[in-house]
This record gives structure tokens, sequence and C-alpha cells, in this order.
């Protein structure tokens, strides 16, 4: 019952958050917002990637529940100069086979879900995303990893989750 309890916290946090990004985006200029400006609208990000040029890329994760990961890039002027909502098919798209595991990982943001297959020596990434613009195109984009921490494959499938099965 407590583990329920925690879950249903958990997604209720993930709703609001997800409710006050569209807000927060549109409160932040490119090349005006400061990353003190970024930190006060998103808080705390989940990784903090050096960027090109001197600069960084802030990432703020809404996985499990959630279908978006953003990565917020402040230049070295300080300013963001880009804010990218970073799940969509034209980035899994770029992720091919032999591509290393942290590549991905700054490509696309902490993923919902890690599955480890020892006996196969694989590793599952799994990230929520829509495909479209409505709740219902909900689906689940997964990479599978090698044991070199190389990408072997990678998929796209319904969201099981909408379907009420929750194995994989």
């Amino acid at each position: 019952m407590v583990g329920l309890k925690w879950w249903w916290g958990l997604l209720a946090m993930v709703l609001v958050l997800a409710a006050c990004d569209p807000q927060n985006i549109a409160e932040l200029e490119e090349g005006m917002s400061t990353e003190a400006d970024v930190r006060a609208r998103f808080g705390e990000p989940e990784n903090i990637w050096d960027a090109p040029g001197g600069g960084r890329t802030l990432e703020y994760n809404r996985q499990p529940a959630g279908y978006q990961n953003y990565m917020i890039t402040i230049g070295p002027d300080g300013k963001m100069s880009a804010l990218r909502q970073v799940l969509t098919p034209a980035n899994f798209a770029k992720v091919t086979p032999g591509m290393m595991m942290e590549d991905v990982r700054r490509m696309l943001g902490k993923p919902m879900r890690i599955s480890r297959y020892e006996l196969k020596r694989e590793t599952h990434y799994d990230w929520r995303y829509h495909d479209g613009p409505n709740a219902s195109d909900s689906r689940v984009f997964t990479v599978v990893f090698d044991a070199d921490l190389r990408v072997l494959s990678t998929g796209s499938v319904s969201d099981p989750a909408l379907h009420g099965d929750q194995r994989r």
C-alpha cells in the first residue's frame, strides 16, 4: 500500500510540474534569459553537460510519468541560447548502432526505465513520449545496448501502461 501511495504522489508531482512547463517556457527568452532565470522556473537540473563553445546544457527530466525531457543550453555569456524538448521521433532517428550509451543519454536525457538482462548481456533504456498532439499517442522508445555499452538496436511501441500492461 505504501508503494501505491508513493506512486500516486510521484504522479501528482509530475503532473503539476508538466502543467507548469508551458508557462515556464513562455517566461524564458533565448538570448535574454540567464541561467538564474532558468533555474528559478525549472529548479535544479537532473544533469549538467558541457556544451560546445564553452557553454553548458541543463537537463530537465519529466520521466517516468511525464513525456518530455528538456535540454536548456546556456551559452558562455550566461544567457539561454536554446530550449529543446528532446523526446521526438527526429532525435530518436539519430540514435544509430554503435553509438555509445553516454552519447545517447546526453542526447535524450535520463530514461524512464533501465532494464538489465544479464544472460543476454544487454541493457535497455526506455523513454515515454507522445507521437502526436494528444495523449492517446503515447509510445515508448527503447534503445538496446550491448555489454560494451554500444547501441545494438532501437524500437518504438505503443505505451503498454495505457493498456493496463505494466510488464515488459
